[in-house]
């Protein structure tokens, strides 16, 4: 066997694609219980006898089998192999890997439960019988894979005879992707939908799904052109099934170039090659192609390109910006409507899901997704009209505008909560942090606070105080100099004037800043110059001395220096709390369990004294986040065995708890694996802990560190920290060049304040 050096790229891909299908299990797919397993009772519970009681009640009343079973979240991924991808009629057997990978996709991007079923049949009617046999025990059907124009007649039917989505990707799923990047390419333009002249080249499925969905969103009819393999489809043109000949027009065209000059719009659901540079040249001023053929486009971009440069151009290439994905529509679509209960996918669900992906596509890009990219930045423009499928704001946008509209259009069965909430629970599908930082962003929102951005020069740093400031978390101050966050301003799109600024040179608090500084500072070797080159050129000092005068209530730093070094600029300023000490905490959220970690990035060896008070203040953070907490000080021994002078250090640190009388619940020294264990009781009935715990006190900085990072790396933990608390004003550090969405994160941490109540 070659080499991987000495294979072709192409060889090599599939080759790495079947070691990826084969191991270590065949496929994709797998099935995991959602209730526990562990117990006889479990058992009895989820089958013999337990299972007559929902029996019973789905038998009385049909729709509680969405309130007993799965059948809410569950949709069948069904085809019979008649157009695989590209390949053409390969058979059911060979589209299973296809379809796995789209349950796949449901689970990823939605959280959908989707099961795979490969149908052996060509013939139309044994189709939809044996799908409509299976039909009713899902909540959606997703069709793919069906050659045209059967898949016309498949769908419709299956969509008459059931009552739950039906839904054919291959036609609708890129129609409403197109859509969408044909509103923004409009916006761009200066063109409207019901002025563009448009040539569809290609009259598949898609294709014919494109045009169909365009025309209700405005494009004329009369306004549209499809060109096929065999040219123009024109009024008598012989042959041609039914769906393609409703989309014949008059006219004396006859090829797809005579078609496609001074034409507005250009959709190619072809062939690789189709469009050729002429054609580019004879289109109207600012055209819009999307030359959407896989793997190879109808035209590439750089071919256009050396045409003319007022093109916007799509593809469904993921190398080349304004890629038209389906994973963009079908699990959002789905997630919308299986949340009301749909009883089918409309016109109008389609309409509200490419508007709102249109929508987003406008709005300010979070820094992950341009990292997915390996771009700089994504900014709405020619060359970003569609949003990318790693946004991680699609499950809570796109699926209350799909709810709305199948409420709207009476095609569900029930209501959707209120639309904030229903968003809320969306980003909690995807994201276990979400319920967290929610909480955080409604107590801030009332609060208003002023956070101070103390690197407020930097294009991150001005997204993000910006962000933070039209989301309704507080207002935002960014520490600059006025002409360099201007002109920085203007590069990012952000409107002039939206932020406010402090030259820390120039305001008309230096000088108070500087005296407090001095007469804090002066027994410590510092002259007054010193002083004041300090609040002149140090934004964190300058920042935290605002903070302490009371000028602002919350401040975020770190983007561009180490978090020691910030924090040693800090504490030129600003003490810890009485009776308290500066701790570095983490939260992360793992397999549904809340763990908030202390302390991370502190200190690195703490002694007994430090321990107790870096569990206190831990302690305090959970509770602050919402948490009642159980704290274990962990080691690498439980309850003296094996004996060691660290353990007895530990020892010492719960006698100093015991002596303070504190008002939680605490225990150690314990291994990680006995403190996480609800049934450690049962070999230490001794154990204070009543529940397991929430809250790790660890025994030196580098013991945390590596927790964290194997809960992030190898046991799938969403992380927030580390968080600052322990100071007497609320300063977070953010890590060494964080994203736009760490700083908002924790500039509302800061106005949440985690040091409230501890001293």
């Amino acid at each position: 066997m070659a080499s991987e050096s000495t294979l072709p790229r192409s060889q090599q891909l599939d080759a790495d694609a079947l070691i990826f299908h084969m191991k270590p299990v065949p496929g994709k797919l797998g099935v995991a219980p959602t209730k526990p397993m562990a117990t006889q009772r479990d058992l009895a519970l989820a089958y013999s006898p337990g299972v007559a009681a929902p029996v019973r009640a789905i038998a009385e009343d049909p729709e509680t089998v969405y309130d007993y079973t799965s059948k809410g979240n569950m949709v069948a991924v069904v085809s019979n192999g008649t157009a695989i991808l590209g390949l053409g009629n390969l058979g059911a057997a060979a589209s299973k890997p296809v379809m796995e990978g789209k349950a796949v996709l449901f689970k990823r991007f939605a959280d959908i439960d989707a099961v795979d079923i490969e149908v052996d049949y060509t013939d139309p009617d044994k189709f939809i019988d044996c799908v409509r046999g299976f039909g009713n025990t899902f909540g959606g059907i997703n069709l793919e894979d069906i050659k045209a124009p059967e898949c016309f007649e498949i769908e419709r039917r299956l969509r008459e005879e059931l009552d739950i989505p039906v839904f054919h990707d291959d036609q609708h799923g890129t129609a409403i992707i197109a859509a969408a990047g044909l509103i923004n390419a409009c916006d761009l333009t200066g063109k409207r939908l019901q002025d563009l002249k448009v040539v569809l080249c290609g009259a598949g499925a898609a294709g014919l799904s494109v045009l169909e969905l365009i025309e209700s969103m405005g494009v004329k009819s009369e306004n549209t052109t499809v060109v096929d393999i065999e040219g123009v489809v024109y009024t008598g043109r012989p042959g041609g099934h039914e769906r393609l000949m409703k989309h014949a027009i008059d006219t004396d065209k006859r090829t797809l170039a005579e078609a496609a000059e001074g034409a507005d719009v250009l959709l190619g659901l072809s062939a690789a090659g189709v469009f050729t540079k002429q054609i580019v040249a004879s289109l109207a001023p600012n055209p819009i192609i999307f030359a959407m053929a896989n793997p190879t486009p109808e035209i590439t971009p750089e071919e256009v390109k050396e045409v003319r440069d007022d093109v916007i151009m799509a593809t469904g290439r993921s190398d080349y910006p304004n890629q038209v994905n389906n994973v963009l529509g079908f699990p959002y679509i789905f997630r919308g409507a299986l949340d009301v209960r749909a009883r089918t996918i409309n016109e109008e669900m389609k309409i509200a899901a490419a508007k709102a992906l249109a929508a987003l596509a406008r709005e300010d890009v979070p820094d992950e997704v341009a990292k997915a990219y390996q771009v700089e930045r994504l900014q709405f423009g020619r060359d970003y009209i569609i949003p990318t499928p790693f946004d991680p704001r699609l499950i809570s946008w796109v699926p209350p505008f799909v709810a709305q509209a199948a409420i709207d259009s009476g095609v569900a069965r029930r209501p959707i909560p209120e639309s904030e909430s229903y968003r809320q629970v969306l980003a909690r599908r995807l994201d276990p942090t979400a319920a967290l930082q929610q909480r955080i962003a409604g107590s801030i929102r009332a609060a208003q606070k002023t956070v101070v951005f103390a690197e407020g020069e930097e294009p991150a740093v001005i997204r993000a105080a910006y962000g933070f400031q039209t989301q309704g978390l507080g207002k935002a101050i960014l520490v600059a100099r006025e002409d360099v966050v201007a002109a920085n301003m203007k590069e990012l799109g952000i409107p002039a004037g939206s932020l406010e600024v402090c030259n820390a040179r120039l305001s008309e608090h230096n000088q108070l800043y500087a005296d407090h500084l001095y007469e804090r500072l002066q027994r410590d070797g510092y002259l007054r110059r010193d002083v004041q080159r300090r609040v002149n050129n140090d934004r964190n000092v300058f920042s935290a001395c605002m903070l302490k005068m009371g000028h602002a209530d919350g401040m975020v730093t770190g983007v561009t220096r180490h978090s020691n070094v910030v924090l040693k600029d800090v504490e030129l300023v600003l003490d810890p709390l009485e009776n308290s000490r500066t701790v570095g905490v983490t939260a992360a959220v793992t397999r549904g369990r809340t763990l908030v970690i202390g302390d991370v990035s502190v200190t690195e060896f703490p002694d007994p004294q430090a321990l107790a008070e870096i569990a206190i203040a831990t302690a305090h953070s959970a509770r602050r986040l919402g948490l009642t907490p159980h704290v274990a000080f962990l080691s690498y021994s439980s309850f003296g065995n094996p004996p060691g002078e660290r353990t007895a250090k530990i020892q010492h640190a719960v006698s100093i708890l015991d002596e303070l009388g504190v008002d939680f619940e605490y225990e150690g020294e314990m291994a990680a694996d006995v403190a996480l264990d609800p049934e450690h009781h049962l070999l230490y009935p001794f154990s204070r802990l009543t529940q397991p715990a929430n809250v790790l006190i660890m025994p030196a900085v580098h013991s945390a560190s590596i927790a964290v990072r194997l809960l992030k790396a190898a046991g799938g933990a969403t992380v927030i920290g580390p968080m600052l608390v322990g100071l007497e004003k609320p300063v977070q550090i953010a890590r060494l060049g964080a994203s736009v969405s760490d700083i908002v994160n924790l500039a509302g941490i800061a106005s949440y304040d985690l040091n409230k109540g501890l001293a």
